[in-house]
């Protein structure tokens, strides 16, 4: 049995609340240039620290940002490249092991993966549910509508 929450809930990721550590996917090459991440570059920056890093795929790059995490969940080479479902599941198992470490249990995302990088809502959630179940980590899942 799954001790792991995951909610969908429509509106806007940027709006969730501070407590709430967020993620979205990207590539190694930490280009931020299309989709959602050009807001999270917009809105927490640190590129060159993000870069620095030096994270491969299926790895994740981490900022603080006050009292929360932002995960960039390095799903693919290049920013034209795409991810695959591997990649990402490893991602996510990175991220896991960071915020178990550091007592983070909740998680505000878009649907990682599904948008510019075309992978499937619900595959990408069972992976969720497969790679998140057996924590207390409660994950909001933002549908973003325009």
């Amino acid at each position: 049995m799954s001790n792991c929450k995951i909610k969908e809930i429509t509106g806007d990721l940027f709006s969730a609340n501070e407590k709430y550590s967020m993620a979205h996917c990207v590539a190694a090459d930490m280009r931020l240039g299309k989709g959602i991440a050009v807001k999270f570059r917009n809105k927490f920056g640190q590129i060159p620290r993000l870069k620095q890093q030096n994270v491969k795929p299926g790895g994740v790059a981490i900022l603080q940002d006050k009292t929360r995490f932002i995960y960039y969940l390095v799903t693919k080479q290049s920013s034209w490249g795409k991810p695959t479902y591997q990649t990402l599941h490893d991602s996510l198992h990175a991220m896991k092991t960071h915020m178990l470490k550091n007592d983070v249990y909740k998680l505000a995302i878009p649907r990682i993966g599904c948008g510019l990088d075309g992978l499937v809502w619900q595959k990408v959630k069972d992976l969720l549910q497969e790679v998140f179940k057996d924590t207390p980590i409660e994950i909001l899942v933002y549908n973003y509508v325009p």
